[in-house]
């Protein structure tokens, strides 16, 4: 496979596509069904005693299967599928997106002033065979404020982010240091990615 080949992305999300441009890789999106009709093979509900790292990568995986198969059933050309899935791990609790604009402030809250990972796990399915890896970057945040909050979560960009918040948008100013994975952090770690797709013959 060469950079003259185009691969599936199956993602909704923009940061994701402004990732994977960003490395020179060509793609077309690949939509699953939303709520509330969502797709059962891709339920992302956590599993009785479950740990963060597990969760992401069995996420990641079922997104690359179920994405497979639909290359299938639509009959479309045959072309290596990416799938990821981003959560966080706070003393072992997985937090996803927020559901509504109380959670988003009851989760930033509890990373106020709180180191906590973030989680980005990347699957590639070429033929049925899928290989996945994992970034995991350490984020520490500095104490903020009540009305800090309010006025980011009015702002709308934590409602469809694991852990409420963008570190490429306005919560970048929450962000005291990162260990870690930037691009991970952000959705998709650019360096796992690459190698990853080098395992199946991509050239960069």
């Amino acid at each position: 496979m060469s950079t003259d080949h185009r691969i599936y992305l199956a993602s909704r999300s923009p940061r994701r596509r402004e990732l994977l441009t960003q490395i020179g890789v060509r793609f077309d999106m690949l939509l699953f069904r939303t709520p509330p009709r969502e797709d059962n093979a891709v339920d992302e509900s956590c599993l009785a005693d479950e740990m963060p790292s597990e969760y992401v990568q069995r996420v990641a995986r079922a997104k690359a299967e179920h994405g497979a198969g639909l290359i299938r059933e639509r009959r479309l050309p045959r072309r290596p599928l990416l799938a990821a899935d981003t959560t966080l791990d706070l003393d072992g609790e997985i937090i996803g997106k927020p559901r509504d604009a109380l959670d988003a402030e009851n989760i930033l809250a509890r990373l106020s002033g709180r180191t906590h990972r973030v989680l980005s796990a990347v699957a590639v399915n070429v033929d049925g065979r899928i290989e996945t890896a994992l970034a995991a970057s350490d984020v520490r945040f500095r104490a903020i404020s009540a009305q800090e909050i309010r006025h980011y979560v009015q702002s709308g960009e934590p409602m469809d982010k694991a852990g409420a918040y963008a570190i490429q948008g306005r919560a970048a100013m929450f962000v005291a240091e990162i260990h870690g994975s930037y691009s991970g952090i952000v959705g998709l770690p650019l360096c796992e990615t690459a190698l990853l797709l080098q395992k199946f013959g991509f050239e960069f």
